[in-house]
């Protein structure tokens, strides 16, 4: 039970030095449903007076969800951050805040935090390199995996999709400064963020590539995709491409030309 409490306290003390040292009700609320007593936020609110001065004690928050260095955990539905361009994760930490992006933890999370903040937070989680993990294991059949391994690495010309490595790298590690690498993902995740793009429940800078692309898939080009993506070994080089290493197959928002 100590323990339970020490890893709250942690919880909540961070996330109120991401929100500026601010504990407010939601906070105690969030603190509670971790098994934090209330005797123990007098505590907290005094130390909060010091916080930490660096950009890990601040985003220890962010951890429970994305790993202690933003690698992502066990859950499959919340990405690893670590390495992607600074760009595009400033671009998602400035789509939730400005609910474009809906998931309220995220959203209530980010909702007060000034710009050049948030940008602060995406390098830092850029700057961070831990190994990918392990390909997942698939259970569909050899030609379902191939009609992935074929949208990804070559498109399909006949209805006008572009293979995913023409945008995000032959290597698929994505590029500077704002298209994210694919690597590292679990299948559910990538299938859930392709249908939100497909049904515009997810959007991004007009003009928004990746819908237009999400639009053309089918319900089997989406499982099969995320299927062989979750599949691949990690590269030699982890790195997104610098920018302008390639020249996409058409104008994206989220890209600066």
């Amino acid at each position: 039970m100590e323990g339970t409490k020490a890893a709250a306290l942690s919880w909540v003390y961070s996330f109120a030095l991401l929100r500026g040292g601010r504990v407010s009700l939601r906070i105690v609320i969030a603190g509670l449903s971790f098994g934090l007593s209330v005797q123990l936020f007098p505590v907290l609110a005094q130390t909060l007076n010091q916080p930490p001065d660096t950009m890990a004690a601040r985003t220890e928050a962010c951890t429970p969800c994305h790993g202690d260095q933003g690698q992502g955990t066990s859950d499959v539905y919340f990405p690893r951050l670590a390495g992607k361009p600074a760009g595009y994760l400033y671009n998602q930490l400035i789509a939730f805040k400005n609910v474009r992006r809906k998931y309220p933890p995220m959203n209530y999370l980010l909702e007060f935090l000034p710009d050049p903040y948030l940008q602060d937070i995406a390098e830092y989680f850029a700057s961070l390199h831990p190994p990918l993990p392990s390909p997942t294991a698939s259970a569909l059949s050899q030609e379902v995996l191939q009609h992935g391994q074929d949208l990804v690495t070559k498109g399909d010309v006949s209805r006008q999709i572009p293979a995913c490595a023409s945008c995000h790298g032959p290597a698929l590690t994505g590029m500077e400064p704002g298209i994210p690498g694919l690597l590292g993902l679990r299948p559910n995740y990538i299938s859930a963020q392709l249908g939100a793009f497909r049904y515009g429940t997810r959007t991004a800078k007009a003009p928004d590539c990746m819908q237009t692309v999400a639009a053309r898939l089918t319900d089997a080009d989406v499982t099969a995709a995320a299927a062989w993506l979750a599949s691949r070994p990690a590269p030699v080089n982890l790195a997104p491409a610098p920018k302008g290493t390639y020249v996409l197959p058409f104008a994206c928002g989220s890209q600066p030309g």
